[in-house]
């Protein structure tokens, strides 16, 4: 594993010479700040140890990243590396020409990731990116309490999810908490029915505008939406309700005493809601994976922090190459707050079992794909009150009709990808 990501103890021709041969001085651009910026500073801690001859400098631009990155970048001062989680960021950076290819860098990416993210990082057909850091959007959180009562286990198939909902509302309990007030929550229930129903190249084609929003695909997709939604009771304060209801209180709702829901669907940072805002307690909550759908193989739909080259140099290979490799996950995983999708990354690094089995559902998916909406145009894919957001909540308000829906997204996408 060392050898992967130094390159070998002499020069492979793409600058990654043996550590002590490694030299010189590189600045990263990154969101995190506070316990997060600490968490990467142990990484940083852990390549120089390795790397002793390189200095590394990180700056926190906070949420300002993508503004401050493109004013450095336009007036000739970009750092040598930053973390981007938006891929559209980055394909506008791949477009202008700004970024460097991290080819180098493909082997070690597959061997310890997989395919579906070395994707992730591919823009014009070319590896300029590595998913550094993970989140899995893919995962249903409980009441581990009502669950028990009501004598339903964690389902693993849609058919089971279904048959649990009726049981529990019979228990007198709405078994669905459903955040419709924030728009992006329903696209995130959207992607994960769709990644699962119509598979991963149409997820891709649909992201892109290849095929339209009334493609018998996407009417399938709000069809089986209607799992979550069709019945307003089986939704905590029915569908009126869960149009007034933000995601944290569609979490705390599910562990109030007496509880209103008994699950919410949403991603890992459900966890630091349940644990900041609640009184829940170890054993009080679970979490399983998103249920599959007609045997649907095991997939991921989430987002993360991808690592990207400004300026190359043998540090910032050495750099990158390091960011692929289970020495430099462990570095954070093991302070809590982190998830990764490298495969190789011994799971009992992490420092709880929910975070142990949720990273595991990470690393192990057969497909890992980036929340659709963020790879959309902002105005359609993720502003308040327009675009894919009100018009799914338009459905959670009557669900009815999924075609018409179908058909008034495309109207919007139509516009938003002229």
């Amino acid at each position: 594993m060392v050898a992967a990501a130094c390159g070998g103890d002499d020069d492979d021709g793409n600058g990654a010479a043996g550590d002590e041969d490694v030299s010189g001085s590189l600045s990263v651009l990154g969101i995190w700040a506070g316990q997060e910026q600490e968490s990467f500073q142990a990484v940083i801690d852990s390549f120089t140890e390795r790397y002793p001859n390189v200095s590394v400098s990180y700056n926190s631009a906070g949420d300002n990243l993508p503004t401050v990155l493109r004013t450095a970048v336009d007036g000739g001062n970009p750092p040598d590396l930053a973390f981007i989680a938006q891929p559209g960021t980055i394909q506008q950076f791949a477009d202008d020409g700004a970024l460097q290819p991290i080819e180098f860098a493909r082997e070690d990416l597959v061997e310890n990731f997989g395919e579906s993210i070395a994707d992730i990082g591919t823009f014009n057909d070319t590896l300029y990116g590595v998913l550094f850091k993970s989140a899995n959007k893919s995962l249903g959180w409980y009441n581990t309490q009502v669950f028990e009562d009501a004598g339903v286990e964690p389902p693993t198939t849609i058919e089971e999810l279904e048959q649990g909902a009726g049981t529990i509302a019979a228990s007198g309990v709405r078994p669905f908490s459903i955040a419709g007030a924030d728009g992006w929550t329903l696209t995130d229930l959207f992607e994960n029915i769709y990644l699962r129903t119509a598979g991963p190249e149409l997820y891709d084609q649909l992201a892109n505008h290849e095929i339209p929003w009334t493609h018998p695909s996407v009417v399938e997709a709000l069809e089986q939406m209607r799992v979550f939604i069709g019945n307003p009771q089986l939704i905590a304060g029915g569908a009126s309700g869960a149009l007034q209801t933000d995601f944290p209180r569609s979490v705390t709702q599910v562990f109030s005493d007496p509880p209103d829901a008994a699950m919410v669907f949403e991603g890992d940072f459900v966890a630091g809601n349940i644990a900041n805002e609640t009184n829940a307690q170890e054993g009080d909550f679970g979490v399983f994976t998103f249920p599959e759908i007609d045997g649907s193989p095991p997939v991921v739909v989430g987002a993360g922090d991808i690592a990207v080259l400004f300026r190359d140099s043998p540090a910032g290979q050495a750099f990158v190459r390091y960011l692929t490799t289970p020495e430099a996950a462990e570095a954070w995983a093991s302070r809590g707050g982190f998830l990764t999708a490298n495969q190789n990354l011994d799971p009992s690094v992490y420092p709880d079992d929910i975070t142990r089995q949720i990273a595991t559902d990470l690393a192990e998916a057969e497909t890992f794909r980036f929340d659709l909406s963020d790879l959309t145009p902002p105005e359609f894919g993720g502003t308040p009150g327009q675009g894919l957001w009100q018009k799914l909540q338009s459905y959670l308000r009557n669900p009815g009709n999924p075609q018409a829906i179908a058909q008034a997204i495309e109207r919007d996408a139509a516009r938003a990808y002229r």
